[in-house]
């Protein structure tokens, strides 16, 4: 069944698509991101990424790129064998050693009671919401976001996860209309209603990539789910934690989001 939100979410959509500077970043992230690259390729070690970016300011991705080349190198058994110390010199350049190792420490004890539970989040049988449950309920420091985002890089962009972070939830959800609980599992909600969202009309949605001429491959038997998550992530990032003089500042009740007569000019 179609969600109310679900034509708000459509339109959004296409809007943020058609703005060049959302195409732009979008285009340098889609295919290979920088966040999250596809040179890594033991899922153990996408977890670790995904935990690891976060605090991590935008300006600062290409520090943070070096510090997880560098754990690339040693691999996952390596690093959790490392000592604080060797892990804490590692890590200096993103800040936060003692809350990274916390988290290194913690997803290694997880991962080892997955691995004697034949639990295997990379295979394509797994349930997407039992183990972002299980990863946020046992990883110390990973919140949902955190889970979602270790389980999309696990699992592979197009595995049909749209990670949510606190700016959406707190920034884009009331442009949208939607009304989530003060309490971390907004961040579950939300990303419920966007992925259904796409999903119940993924053909809709991946025509805007055409129409909008964005230069990104999505595989042909996969969702949007991705695209539409840069698309959002980066419209909240350029355009809402400003705000900008472009975005309705009457929304939800004006249905433009951007470019309305309440918009400054």
């Amino acid at each position: 069944m179609n969600s109310p939100h679900d034509g708000r979410i459509f339109r959004l959509v296409n809007r943020a698509a058609s703005l060049e500077d959302i195409r732009a970043e979008v285009e340098a992230n889609h295919d290979s991101n920088r966040w999250w690259p596809l040179e890594i390729n033991d899922w153990r070690l996408r977890m670790l990424a995904a935990g690891w970016s976060t605090r991590v300011s935008y300006r600062m991705v290409s520090t943070y790129a070096g510090v997880i080349t560098k754990a690339a190198e040693a691999g996952f058994d390596a690093l959790t064998d490392s000592s604080d110390d060797e892990l804490t010199a590692l890590v200096r350049p993103i800040g936060l050693p003692t809350a990274r190792i916390t988290y290194l420490r913690s997803l290694a004890e997880l991962l080892a009671r997955w691995e004697k539970e034949e639990t295997d989040p990379a295979a394509e049988g797994a349930d997407r919401d039992d183990l972002v449950l299980s990863f946020a309920s046992e990883v110390n420091g990973a919140s949902y976001k955190v889970a979602q985002c270790a389980v999309l890089y696990a699992r592979g962009y197009h595995c049909g996860i749209i990670p949510v972070d606190s700016g959406m939830v707190t920034k884009l959800a009331p442009a949208l209309g939607m009304i989530l609980p003060s309490s971390p599992i907004a961040h579950e909600r939300m990303r419920h209603v966007l992925e259904n969202a796409v999903r119940a009309r993924p053909a809709d949605f991946r025509a805007l990539a055409d129409i909008h001429g964005h230069q990104v491959t999505i595989p042909e038997d996969a969702d949007p789910t991705w695209w539409v998550h840069l698309v959002l992530i980066y419209f909240k990032r350029l355009y809402l934690n400003g705000p900008s003089p472009l975005l309705c500042r009457r929304r939800p009740v004006c249905s433009r989001v951007t470019d309305c007569s309440h918009t400054r000019r």
